[in-house]
């Protein structure tokens, strides 16, 4: 699985090396990123972890850990930076949401969610939406995050593969998102929400966008002549 979607992984490489520059850069923004980095880390591990049941055994309950024990470093970064920004409430926060969602919340997903219909995991994803623009505490925003990146990995493995049509409506959805707040600026919380969830879905569409088909032809079959579009046709004799 590793390196099949390159735009979502580039654009994880990215948020992480913002994450790490944002207490110098932009601290205001420390808590939005990290709050995509819980989405993008929900959706990555649904992605790699292909399973609709856990297995058997307590071993089972962590082995999308054992699996990849390295997923577990930008939770660490991320903790050390809300630090070095001098915020130990935002570092517990963090630390304390990505224990919850790797050693309950995910396993427990994998059971209940595994087996749900598109249109119903698409009803969850409002609902994940909504409840993070309401979520009453730092860590449950981060869990909702989290929980809304598993969710759109199951509606994006469940849609139509590599269509220009779905990564339109997922760049569309995003658009209206950022202009929301412009809007309304209560609706900022729910904007990135759905804006965080929509430009996920349209780094995987465009991962892995197929190309326009030709036509078969024979080996050693010269291609039909193709008239420029500012040729005219020839004039009937």
């Amino acid at each position: 699985m590793t390196g099949e979607l390159r735009a979502l992984g580039l654009a994880h490489g990215l948020l992480l090396g913002l994450l790490l520059a944002s207490p110098w850069i932009a601290p205001d923004l420390l808590p939005w990123a990290v709050e995509m980095l819980f989405v993008l880390g929900g959706f990555q591990l649904r992605l790699a972890d292909r399973r609709w049941d856990m297995r058997g055994g307590m071993a089972g309950w962590v082995s999308h850990i054992r699996m990849a024990p390295r997923r577990l470093i930008p939770w660490g970064a991320a903790a050390v930076v809300a630090l070095i920004a001098g915020t130990p409430d935002r570092a517990q926060a963090i630390a304390a949401a990505a224990l919850l969602c790797e050693l309950l919340l995910y396993p427990v997903c994998t059971h209940l969610l595994g087996r749900l219909s598109r249109p119903v995991v698409a009803l969850l994803l409002l609902v994940l939406i909504a409840g993070n623009g309401t979520a009453g505490s730092e860590v449950m925003r981060y869990v909702l995050a989290f929980v809304t990146g598993v969710g759109a990995c199951l509606f994006w493995l469940r849609g139509p593969d590599g269509e220009a049509r779905a990564l339109i409506l997922s760049l569309a959805g995003a658009t209206i998102a950022a202009a929301a707040p412009m809007l309304a600026p209560m609706l900022l919380p729910f904007a990135f929400a759905l804006g965080a969830v929509c430009l996920t879905l349209a780094l995987a569409h465009l991962s892995i966008l197929r190309r326009r088909p030709l036509p078969w032809r024979l080996a050693g079959t010269p291609a039909p002549h193709r008239r420029a579009l500012w040729q005219t046709p020839p004039r009937p004799s």
